[in-house]
């Protein structure tokens, strides 16, 4: 039947525009779920290798506490232990050290609050829409298929009608009403209960906003931090540089200048 349909342009049994109008929009909700999970995981994780690990990442474990990141350095966490590295090293007499301290605190604080973000979205928005995908979006696929299978062969009998059966004719168009019926109501209940993807990316939202919330305070208390150290430098006298008087040679016959070694004289040419 799928053949003749294909390649010989025989016609089908039809579904109903309402049917393919909800078939339509499963579809877009699909595609906007799978890519919208793709893209989400990129902004959290531009780095592939921590991106693999966000996408494996175990949220309920770090939720209840069991551990306190998610498993990959943050790029704030790098950056701050650079900084305190060589604050250390610099010391505490050097303006540029204790800034850079200060600064890589800063950006140690705004790793973990990161590892936060990453862990609430996880399991508020990408763990959910997965679901989504692995679940219900999965099951419809499987009974529009399941119906496309059902109705090839409800047509085919339907063409050989009056050389079958007529019981097995009326049992094909029930198993294709059946599985229409099934995807309908799945599709239909998918449709209308959409307002939880609106709460899921309400989640995300609010993720966001808490994460940048304690971003903006610690960048904040670090730029005041910084204001009030150049203020304290630039109110204290400026250390004169004081060159160390240059030490005095006495170059003597005495001193041996060739390397420690002592110079022989010339023999002077005898008189004969």
């Amino acid at each position: 039947q799928l053949v003749s349909e294909k390649v010989g342009g025989a016609e089908g049994t039809k579904l109903d525009d309402d049917f393919k109008e909800m078939e339509k929009k499963v579809d877009v909700t699909s595609k906007a779920v799978t890519e919208v999970l793709t893209r989400t995981i990129e902004y959290l994780q531009p780095n592939p290798a921590s991106r693999a690990k966000l996408t494996m990442l175990n949220t309920m474990s770090k939720i209840r506490g069991q551990v306190k990141n998610p498993g990959y350095p943050q790029s704030e966490g790098l950056l701050g232990e650079c900084m305190i590295r060589y604050g250390k090293e610099l010391g505490e007499d050097s303006n540029f050290g204790d800034a850079l301290l200060d600064a890589g605190e800063s950006m140690k604080r705004l790793a973990e609050v990161k590892d936060s973000l990453d862990i609430e979205v996880k399991q508020n928005f990408i763990d959910p829409l997965q679901n989504l995908c692995d679940k219900d979006l999965k099951e419809i696929q499987h009974h529009l298929k399941k119906l496309e299978g059902r109705r090839l062969d409800f047509d085919y009998k339907k063409k050989r009608q009056g050389k079958i059966p007529d019981e097995e004719l009326r049992q094909a168009m029930e198993k294709f009403q059946e599985s229409k019926d099934v995807a309908e109501t799945s599709m239909h209940n998918l449709l209308e209960t959409d307002i939880e993807q609106v709460s899921q990316l309400s989640a995300l939202v609010d993720a966001q906003l808490d994460y940048h919330r304690q971003a903006v305070q610690l960048l904040d208390e670090l730029a005041e931090k910084l204001k009030r150290r150049m203020r304290e430098a630039s109110s204290r006298p400026r250390r004169e540089y004081k060159p160390k008087p240059r030490e005095t040679y006495d170059f003597r016959e005495s001193d041996q200048s060739n390397g420690g070694f002592p110079c022989n004289p010339t023999p002077k040419a005898s008189g004969n």
